[in-house]
């Protein structure tokens, strides 16, 4: 058993930061988990958009060439960690030696390779191309969940891929049966 697949541990799920959640850079943000094991956790911010860049502008840097007609993606903010550094998650039918296979529907690659891919229209059949990475040393994600800062739900292709940036924090609280009206933005201390 890989230590990913231990009980405690989060990989392929998704993160939902509650309402009262001071970092302004995870405000009514969905995380999906890369890893996460005892020497912490890797996720992707799967809703903020990156609104100043665009992927072919991107690609332009990168001295790809522009993307066919229905290519281009947005661009994400995938958290603060290392923010010059993409990632694309995606669909785990598309695989690269680099490639990172989550949890056998969604994968991630961190190469220009799987850009000129999808540039050329080979690529993966759902991504999400995303700048920078959200981190947590050992013991620091479930210090965050113990002080309710984040609630935890099974990962859907749909949510990931599908479900439109604005709509994502709501539809991930719905997946537990949660109306976001009903959180409270200040948990109690006692």
């Amino acid at each position: 058993m890989e230590d990913d697949d231990r009980e405690g541990y989060l990989t392929g799920q998704i993160l939902i930061a509650m309402p009262g959640t001071e970092d302004t850079r995870f405000r009514r943000t969905v995380v999906y988990i890369c890893a996460h094991n005892e020497e912490g956790a890797m996720g992707l911010v799967v809703n903020k958009r990156i609104d100043n860049l665009n992927f072919g502008e991107l690609l332009q840097q990168l001295g790809i060439e522009n993307p066919k007609p229905g290519q281009a993606i947005d661009v994400h903010f995938g958290g603060p960690v290392e923010s010059s550094r993409g990632f694309v998650l995606h669909s785990a039918e598309y695989e690269q030696d680099s490639t990172l296979q989550v949890d056998g529907r969604i994968a991630m690659t961190a190469t220009q390779d799987i850009l000129r891919d999808i540039a050329a229209g080979e690529g993966p059949r759902h991504r999400l191309f995303a700048l920078g990475y959200a981190g947590w040393g050992p013991g620091q994600l479930d210090s965050e969940l113990q002080a309710n800062g984040w609630l935890t739900a099974d990962a859907s292709e749909f949510l990931v891929f599908s479900t439109g940036i604005e709509d994502k924090w709501k539809a991930a609280l719905k997946t537990l049966g949660i109306d976001p009206s009903f959180l409270v933005t200040d948990a109690g201390h006692a």
